[in-house]
């Protein structure tokens, strides 16, 4: 990759659920009780999750992320017929704690031995972020941990990422935002950050406003793009 290439960043800011951890795991976990079932789970529950932060935004009817995860589970179980409270629970439970992507921890460290600003900017609530950062291990390799609360709204409203230009110090120009969501990635693209698009579901490109600068398929391939590979 030539030198114009590369990200010339002081910040990396990175969504949290579906780049940093994955949210298969929970169902993935649970496949004992769902049986066949734990794909078409996971799949509608991440869909109906993002439904709702979108329909809430634009209804103006802000709740936390752990309330609109909750409803689309039980929306995505009612569905599948599935009605089993204690299973329920399990799934809530492990979504707190979910695993991160096997590379996350190595990127991160690199990241922060070579002097950028880590951040996570997440519609997740503070409480369920620190609970997935503390599982990973992630806490010490991670500068600031920023949730929607703090602004009242989901992504993708651009009062999310001037909250993270705001908290991380940093310009939006000088940020290199990593999502797996392409509608997230195009967003803060939309907004001004530099924008590396993690492609782990092989999604097609958005019809939308911003488009990333880079597309990679696992974050271990961050660390070239800003030249330290």
């Amino acid at each position: 990759m030539g030198a114009d290439n590369k990200l010339k960043v002081r910040a990396c800011v990175f969504d949290a659920y579906g780049t940093l951890f994955d949210f298969a795991a929970a169902a993935g976990t649970c496949r004992d009780a769902l049986g066949d079932k734990a794909d078409a789970l996971s799949i509608l529950w991440r869909d109906k999750q993002l439904q709702y932060t979108w329909l809430r935004g634009l209804q103006g009817l802000h709740t936390d992320f752990l309330q609109v995860t909750t409803d689309a589970l039980d929306f995505s179980l009612d569905t599948l017929g599935i009605s089993d409270t204690a299973l329920r629970d399990r799934l809530i439970g492990l979504y707190r704690t979910l695993d991160c992507f096997p590379e996350v921890p190595t990127v991160l460290r690199q990241l922060k031995d070579a002097g950028f600003v880590t951040a996570i900017l997440s519609n997740g609530s503070p409480d369920m972020l620190m609970d997935a950062v503390n599982a990973a291990g992630l806490g010490d390799v991670l500068d600031h941990v920023l949730s929607v609360e703090d602004v009242g709204v989901f992504k993708p409203h651009p009062s999310v990422y001037q909250m993270a230009v705001d908290r991380v110090g940093v310009p939006a120009s000088e940020i290199s935002f990593q999502s797996s969501n392409a509608w997230d990635a195009h967003a803060a693209s939309a907004f001004g950050m530099k924008v590396v698009w993690c492609n782990r579901y092989g999604q097609r490109s958005e019809r939308l406003p911003g488009k990333p600068d880079h597309e990679i398929t696992t974050l271990a391939d961050l660390p070239v793009l800003l030249d330290l590979g």
